[in-house]
């Protein structure tokens, strides 16, 4: 009897957390690869598929060709893993100099250096990037979500601006207070 694996609800995973997870075949229940890194479009932001260390080469898992995920990715058969080289739609991404995964984080506005994007969360459903991890030194900064990505290109991921930080705010409307108090304080004085 074959066992059919559906996601109902789509997992949002770190690449960190994947890497390295066991690639599986419903047809054998064996162990095909394992995960290596992710293609992705840099234009949309989705996943286009897996790089998988197979015995003896490095293969390719289309995301179209993945059944279920959980604690192994399950495909169909051991079919659904190719070369890259011979899937003639992938050549002008596997191509494209622009990458997420080590990839310097800057704001478009000023330019500064936010870090580099060690680790993105994705969905597996739509197999689309939510959040991006950068990493300064060897201290994780503040996620970015994948809505406030402008452009990618081949040297940096540009970003738009954070807002204003909290103490900013707090300290510009002390000094704003502080100011209208003086104000009323000399308008007092007057009469």
């Amino acid at each position: 009897m074959r066992t059919v694996r559906v996601t109902l609800l789509p997992m949002h995973v770190r690449w960190s957390s994947v890497r390295g997870m066991q690639v599986v075949s419903d047809e054998t229940q064996l162990t095909v690869g394992l995960l290596t890194h992710p293609l992705i479009n840099a234009d949309t932001g989705r996943l286009l598929g897996f790089f998988v260390v197979g015995v003896g080469a490095d293969l390719f898992l289309s995301v179209l060709d993945i059944v279920a995920w959980g604690m192994r990715v399950h495909v169909r058969s051991v079919d659904a893993l190719s070369p890259p080289g011979d899937l003639i739609r992938l050549q002008k991404f596997l191509a494209d100099p622009r990458t997420f995964l080590h990839q310097r984080i800057c704001i478009r506005e000023s330019g500064v250096f936010l870090g580099v994007c060690a680790d993105l969360q994705f969905d597996t459903r739509q197999y689309s990037i939510e959040w991006l991890f950068p990493r300064r030194m060897f201290f994780f900064r503040t996620p970015i979500a994948a809505q406030e990505i402008l452009e990618v290109t081949p040297d940096a991921i540009w970003v738009e601006g954070p807002l204003r930080p909290m103490k900013e705010c707090i300290l510009e409307r002390s000094d704003a207070l502080k100011s209208s108090m003086k104000t009323e304080a000399t308008a007092s004085t007057r009469m």
